[in-house]
C-alpha cells in the first residue's frame, strides 16, 4: 500500500480542526473520523502521520503550549527593566489565556485524566519557562526591585492561576455572582491581576 504523507499547510489544518475538537469535546469524545471529515484528508492518512489519536491529541497539545511560550519568548522581557518585564509577562499572560481560551480547555481536561499526555509534549519551549522566570527574579532582587526568596515555579504558578481562573470559570462567576466577564471587563481584570502579581513580588509595595 502506498504510504500517504501530508503537507506542512494539511498539517496545520488537521491540528486547528483537532485543536477544537478536543477543546470543545474532550480527549474522550473528539473523534478522528469526525476531524478528518472536516479536514482536506482522511482517517488514515490522519493515522499514518500522527500514528493514533493520542498521537494526535500530543501533537495539538504541544501547539497549544508552543504558542503562549512562543509568546512570552516574543515579548522581549530581558530588555525591560525587571519591574516592568514582570508586568508585561502578567499581563502578556492574562490576555493570551483570554484570547485563547481552548488552551484553558485543554489543559481543564488534561487535568481532569490526570495528565497521562502532557508529560510526552515536546518542542513546545516548556522547558525554558522556569529558567527564565527565575532569571527574571534575579535581575530584580538584585536591582532591589523584588524581594528575595521568590521561587520561579511559585511565581509562574501564580501568575498562570489568575490568568486560567478568569476563563476557565468565567460562566459560572457570571451567574452564580452576576461578574461582568466580557471582553471590556477582562481589561480590568488584566490590571488588577497585574497589581496583584507586581505587589507579590516588590520590595515594600505602596499601601492600597
Amino acid at each position: 500500500m502506498k504510504q500517504e504523507t501530508i503537507t506542512e499547510r494539511n498539517r496545520r489544518e488537521i491540528i486547528a480542526v483537532a485543536t477544537a475538537h478536543f477543546a470543545d469535546k474532550g480527549f474522550a469524545g473528539a473523534r478522528v473520523d469526525e476531524i478528518a471529515a472536516e479536514t482536506a484528508t482522511s482517517k488514515r492518512m490522519i493515522y499514518y502521520n500522527f500514528g493514533s489519536k493520542d498521537g494526535l491529541y500530543r501533537a495539538v497539545l504541544t501547539e497549544a503550549y508552543r504558542g503562549i511560550r512562543s509568546a512570552e519568548l516574543d515579548a522581549g522581557l530581558g530588555n525591560l527593566p525587571p519591574l516592568a518585564a514582570l508586568q508585561r509577562l502578567t499581563a502578556l499572560t492574562f490576555d493570551y489565556h483570554f484570547q485563547h481560551p481552548e488552551l484553558v480547555r485543554l489543559v481543564m481536561d488534561e487535568n481532569m485524566r490526570h495528565g497521562p499526555h502532557v508529560g510526552s509534549v515536546v518542542e513546545a519551549y516548556n522547558e525554558m519557562v522556569l529558567p527564565k522566570t527565575q532569571a527574571l527574579i534575579d535581575r530584580g532582587v538584585a536591582d532591589g526591585s523584588f524581594r528575595p526568596g521568590l521561587k520561579a515555579v511559585d511565581l509562574h504558578m501564580t501568575i498562570s492561576a489568575l490568568a486560567f481562573y478568569f476563563v476557565a470559570n468565567r460562566y459560572t462567576f457570571g451567574a452564580l455572582f452576576g461578574a461582568d466577564v466580557r471582553s471590556a471587563a477582562a481589561a480590568a481584570r488584566r490590571e488588577e491581576v497585574v497589581e496583584i502579581v507586581t505587589r507579590y513580588c516588590r520590595v515594600d509595595p505602596p499601601p492600597l
